[in-house]
């Protein structure tokens, strides 16, 4: 009798966690987000491949990563879609309008992965994208914050949050492409 309430126990746990892990993917898939260009993002439309947010600026530090995201969408971009995130909330370093942004990535780096429109990505005013991205309770995994420009975020092909890299860590760097070896 014990083992058969425990096997209902694990059951009835198992589909509870599955249950957890599928609304939270759906959740992402369902985010709303508009490109660079003004047009909505479909989110779903990545499924089946490995998407790596990135906060970017055009006056930071870090911006010369543009040029390591490029090469790894060109590498991977059968299995990877690169989605770039302006923000202005660390250093005020994107101040561009849309337009801006979007000559300054196609003029200095050949950028052709997906640029978003400008948003938050901490604080009162956090896109919902970010609000996934960085909560346990919504994303299934990991608490983390934004520290600054360029932190990256990956997230599977079924829209399972994978990890987080900060800044530092570079775009073709292994932590980020033994994930896109399988």
């Amino acid at each position: 009798m014990r083992i058969h309430i425990l096997m209902l126990f694990i059951l009835l746990l198992t589909q509870s966690l599955n249950s957890q892990t599928m609304d939270s993917n759906s959740k992402l898939y369902s985010i709303k987000i508009h490109s660079i260009s003004g047009s909505e993002i479909n989110l779903e439309d990545y499924k089946g491949k490995k998407i790596l947010f990135v906060n970017v600026a055009s006056k930071c530090g870090f911006t010369p990563q543009y040029e390591g995201l490029q090469k790894l969408y060109d590498l991977y971009k059968e299995k990877l879609m690169i989605i770039g995130v302006p923000c202005n909330q660390f250093g005020k370093q994107e101040p561009g309008t849309s337009e801006d942004i979007q000559s300054f990535c196609k003029i200095n780096y050949g950028v052709t992965f997906l640029i978003t429109e400008k948003i938050d990505v901490k604080g009162d005013n956090q896109h919902p994208l970010y609000a996934w991205l960085t909560k346990k309770e919504l994303n299934g995994q990991k608490n983390s914050s934004v520290k600054w420009n360029f932190q990256k975020y990956l997230v599977d092909e079924h829209g399972e949050f994978l990890d987080y890299y900060f800044s530092l860590t570079k775009p073709l760097s292994k932590k980020i492409t033994k994930h896109l070896l399988n």
